[in-house]
């Protein structure tokens, strides 16, 4: 018998440990070199691990392991040197009348999900009574679990909301349950609380009125999406706008590293996106020198992967700025943590129709409170108000942004 032992690799420099989230083969099948084996959760994605040789596939770890770099997971014996021949199958004839009626009795694997997707719907919040298994036997894949969150993210996110589904709680019931706290959780909680801890956090706050870009927006769509594919949204407008700004003023795209200050030539900006499995803030580079399409049809891709699972480390390294949208759940107001180790973050929020004095006059505009959270260790609070002015000038006059004057 000859083994071939199955570690974890190294996957990037801060990443010291990792979870087996799931076995994509199981214990005893025959693999292939190259075919992935399982899948590893790290800090930051979801990574696939490959076997580096053909043969049985033994396994040492268990799901849900957490596993430091270079442990054992599986071993290999590649004396085996093809699968298992599997029996004939003998087709069985039903009658006409019989073949659309249901079996009377149903696998044990029907309607319950693998661990990974078990996982993903705890976290959706979705019930796995209400997602149809594509799987062996009528099993619930991941990849049926990733579509059932995705369809409830367009349905919250479409204009007319569909009731979501929601658990049967008997009145009086004083259930309790106990989960594993996912990697992706934990590092964003520890995250949080350094930045909490770490940073002399100040946020100060501004209200922009979003008249002129919405009329812009109806204005010129139409041939921005003939053009382009893609619609012109707010984010591209703001993303640019913070970019310009933060060039001119530099201490805003800078960062601390013990004592010292690390300036950027370029803007690097993070766009805060929710998933099922927490938030990730994967950023757009140099956003000051590529179009507003280029930033829509980052962010749409961007978007896409993290909801799905997709991202690469390589994606989400880096960052000069953040920006978050809480409008989209329908947040008035919010003091946003910085993102470490930035400096800054801008808050956006829900746009509402408000009365406020023009010219002598009550008007109702469409408005947006506008918060910049900064690390008053690096950003002097005249800075701060200063960069939100400017930014806050350049979206109610968006010619100028467009102009670069």
């Amino acid at each position: 018998m000859s083994l071939v032992e199955m570690k974890v690799p190294t996957i990037g420099e801060s990443i010291t440990e990792v979870t087996l989230s799931q076995w994509l083969k199981k214990d005893g099948d025959f693999v292939k070199v190259d075919e992935p084996i399982c899948e590893f959760e790290s800090d930051k994605a979801t990574l696939e691990f490959p076997a580096e040789a053909s043969g049985k596939l033994i396994y040492v770890a268990k799901e849900g392991d957490d596993l430091a770099i270079g442990a054992l997971v599986a071993r290999i014996d590649t004396s085996v040197t093809s699968g298992v021949t599997p029996e004939p199958v003998v087709p069985v004839i039903k009658p006409v009348d019989e073949i659309h009626k249901p079996t009377e009795t149903q696998n044990y694997a029907t309607g319950h999900p693998s661990p990974a997707a078990g996982k993903i719907l705890r976290e959706g919040n979705i019930e796995s009574t209400a997602v149809a298994g594509t799987g062996k036997d009528g099993r619930i894949t991941k990849e049926d679990a990733q579509k059932a969150v995705q369809n409830k993210v367009e349905v919250l996110t479409a204009p007319s909301l569909v009731a979501p589904v929601v658990r049967n709680i008997v009145a009086g019931e004083r259930e309790v349950r106990v989960e594993k706290m996912s990697r992706m959780r934990k590092t964003i909680a520890a995250r949080l609380v350094s930045a909490k801890n770490n940073t002399a956090m100040l946020t100060t706050f501004n209200e922009v009125d979003l008249t002129a870009i919405n009329e812009l927006r109806k204005k010129y769509q139409d041939r921005f999406v003939a053009k382009h594919g893609i619609k012109l949204g707010y984010m591209s407008l703001f993303a640019k706008a913070c970019a310009k700004v933060l060039m001119e003023m530099p201490d805003v795209n800078a960062m601390i590293d013990g004592n010292d200050i690390v300036y950027h030539d370029y803007v690097d900006i993070s766009i805060a996106i929710s998933t099922p499995t927490g938030l990730v803030v994967p950023p757009i580079q140099n956003v000051e020198s590529i179009g507003f399409h280029d930033i829509e049809l980052k962010i749409k891709d961007l978007a896409e992967k993290a909801r799905t699972g997709k991202l690469t480390l390589e994606e989400m390294k880096g960052g000069t700025f953040t920006i978050t949208n809480g409008g989209t759940f329908g947040s008035l107001l919010s003091t946003p943590i910085i993102n470490e180790p930035q400096s800054a973050i801008l808050g956006m929020h829900a746009i509402k129709d408000r009365p406020i004095a023009l010219d002598g006059q009550v008007v109702i505009r469409p408005m947006m409170y506008l918060a910049l959270s900064y690390d008053h260790r690096i950003i002097d609070g005249s800075t701060s108000v200063t960069f939100l002015v400017k930014v806050k000038e350049l979206l109610e006059d968006p010619m100028t942004l467009m102009m670069d004057i």
